[in-house]
């Protein structure tokens, strides 16, 4: 019978075993590899994913929920007296705009539904309050967890290349926390201590700030 603590362990060892692969490959993000282990797994011992799903959501979900507060831990070790504050209000407005209205407008041009349009704003922010923002706009949930994991992952996997000329790890990693959210700000922890800080606060602040404006303009349209 798989139980949570065997789901738990799995998902231990393909960290465990991801570890090592991830020094190697440093440009595949940590959590691509844990994955796809993950995956290899359950196709090596014949279990159901459906089974590891049922098992696992509840605790990943609700410890979700924990690591994503726990990420305001760094940003107590930032300096906030240099921020250029006039600038990180401007990335921030247009970074939490775009990234709602750029898959939005993809979405309905490929005249999807409306419930899937407004999936589609969520991919700005982390899970947890995705699913929050999904819930007010009677979105399917299933298809807002799809949209940010994948959205985090295709970010985190591709930042590698589309960063590599910037040498600031306080633009690498506020960059990776907008646009990646928490495996972004996972993939700049792997950077040094300054992206991962920078990019708490990112996915911090632009989480909060869309959470604010989003189902309000919605709600506001409807």
């Amino acid at each position: 019978m798989f139980s949570i603590f065997s789901g738990f362990i799995l998902t231990l060892i393909a960290y465990l075993i991801a570890k090592p692969i991830n020094k190697r490959l440093p440009q595949v993000p940590l959590l691509i590899i844990g994955m796809f282990l993950v995956i290899g797994l359950l196709l090596l011992f014949g279990i159901p994913y459906e089974r590891y799903h049922q098992d696992m959501n509840l605790i990943f979900s609700h410890l979700l929920g924990y690591v994503t507060v726990a990420l305001a831990i760094p940003l107590a070790a930032m300096r906030y007296d240099d921020l250029p504050l006039k600038a990180i209000l401007g990335i921030l407005v247009f970074a939490s705009i775009s990234a709602v209205a750029l898959p939005m407008g993809l979405a309905y041009a490929l005249h999807m539904a409306e419930p899937t349009v407004l999936a589609f704003a969520t991919r700005a922010v982390t899970t947890p309050i995705a699913i929050n923002i999904a819930e007010l706009l009677q979105s399917p949930v299933s298809v807002v967890i799809l949209i940010v994991i994948l959205s985090g992952t295709i970010g985190a996997a591709f930042s590698s290349i589309i960063l590599r000329n910037i040498k600031d790890e306080r633009a690498t990693g506020l960059a990776l926390g907008l646009a990646a959210h928490a495996i972004g700000a996972a993939q700049a922890w792997q950077s040094g201590p300054v992206a991962g800080r920078y990019a708490a606060f990112g996915m911090a602040v632009n989480a909060v700030f869309t959470a604010i404006w989003l189902p309000s303009f919605i709600l506001m349209l409807r």
